[in-house]
């Protein structure tokens, strides 16, 4: 009987962080028009409803009822799968992210996390990875050499800046212990990591933008070059597949730092998840701020940047904390 209930507890969870990130999703997407028409000195989407709140709403539908285009020369199979996979990989990065602490919910505790494994820091880059192979495959699938371009900037920018983002994190394994994700929450139970790793969280945000394509590092998808980049081809509902994935990847990337320099689900006097949710929403309005303020860089300048600059500087990082770890015990 216990099994049935741990089966039906993994199953609400599952239900309900998914639920919330679309939900987070589908409101990001207005929230971004919001924040960059500020910047820009306009107001941005305000017809739909009142304030324009139901613009998500509008633009789902419209996803749904446009015409759906498969080219001729694609390889059909691969070029639907694209932004499934893509999609599958962002969600599954927030099975091991916890968003707060443990629960008593009708006689059981709980644990606000989906699963709570010893290996979570290696799951999640796993994932990660995958997802960029939703990238390049949408890109080759597609049988237009636009696409192509676009895939092969994704894989060599993926390589770059992976290799980077693994040693950043590294310095909050060695500060922690653990690669299980509550517990370096718990880690940070007096003092946040950011204080001890202040370049490692700077490296980490520079690196992230990267991984996930976001201005200033969207080259795989620089439309004054490539002419909308990997998704040329796509439209209708894969066309938003893909920046459905975009965007939850982004706010996963701001709950794992949230997670891993911020003290996770920590602070006084509100409760763990509200904590939790403050600090990736500030994350995430970071995210979109920078958007509209810097431009974007030219790709050698990228691949440059990512080698001889945040390479050196993460495994910088890595040695020093472990020479003071060291010296300190």
């Amino acid at each position: 009987m216990e099994t049935v209930y741990s089966l039906i507890e993994i199953l609400v969870k599952c239900l309900v962080v998914i639920g919330g990130v679309l939900f987070i999703f589908a409101y990001l997407t207005l929230a971004e028009r919001k924040i960059l028409g500020r910047v820009q000195v306009r107001p941005g989407p305000n017809r739909v409803g009142p304030f324009g709140l139901l613009q998500p709403v509008a633009d789902g539908i419209k996803a749904f009822v446009k015409e759906d285009l498969v080219p001729a020369a694609a390889d059909k199979p691969v070029f639907v799968m694209a932004p499934v996979i893509c999609v599958f990989s962002a969600l599954s990065l927030f099975a091991v992210i916890p968003f707060g602490g443990t629960v008593h919910l009708l006689g059981r505790e709980v644990k606000l996390v989906i699963a709570d494994v010893d290996i979570g820091l290696l799951y999640i880059f796993a994932m990660a990875s995958l997802g960029e192979y939703g990238i390049v495959l949408g890109g080759w699938s597609s049988g237009n050499k636009y696409g192509v371009l676009g895939s092969l900037r994704a894989a060599a920018q993926m390589i770059s800046y992976e290799v980077s983002l693994g040693l950043i994190v590294i310095g909050v394994i060695i500060l922690a212990g653990s690669m299980r994700l509550s517990e370096i929450v718990e880690a940070q139970r007096h003092v946040w990591f950011v204080v001890y790793q202040p370049l490692a969280f700077v490296l980490y945000i520079v690196a992230a933008l990267a991984e996930i394509n976001r201005t200033p590092f969207d080259m795989p998808e620089a439309e004054s070059e490539l002419a909308c980049g990997f998704n040329i081809e796509y439209s209708s509902m894969k066309f938003a597949l893909f920046f459905m994935a975009e965007y939850v990847h982004m706010v996963a990337v701001a709950a794992l730092a949230t997670t891993l320099f911020l003290g996770g689900w920590t602070g006084p006097y509100l409760p763990g998840p509200v904590w939790f949710l403050i600090k990736v929403f500030a994350l995430v309005f970071f995210f979109i701020w920078e958007r509209g303020t810097f431009p974007r860089l030219r790709y050698d300048h990228i691949m440059q940047f990512g080698w001889k600059v945040l390479f050196p500087l993460a495994l910088l990082n890595v040695v020093v904390t472990a020479f003071v770890v060291a010296v300190l015990k």
